[in-house]
């Protein structure tokens, strides 16, 4: 899948305090690396998360190896509706 970096950073601001820990406990993942999916780059203390950034408009394009956090976010986003 891809994404622009400004579309994933926007979905991770969207989120409600304390979703990140939400998501990492849910899909059994170190907090570290659902914030590194997210751009964060931290990763002596969270694992490389399958996402490639490549240079451009809205702060470059995304692809998403796995969407499995991705969705978790959208699902987390779709409850609060």
């Amino acid at each position: 899948m891809n994404i622009t970096f400004e579309e994933l950073r926007s979905i991770k601001h969207q989120l409600p305090h304390g979703s990140v820990a939400k998501i990492a406990e849910t899909l059994n993942i170190a907090e570290q690396t659902v914030r590194n999916y997210f751009g964060a780059t931290k990763f002596e203390e969270g694992a490389t998360t399958g996402i490639h950034i490549e240079p451009g408009p809205n702060g470059g394009i995304v692809h998403l190896d796995d969407t499995t956090i991705y969705e978790a976010a959208k699902q987390i986003l779709a409850e609060q509706s």
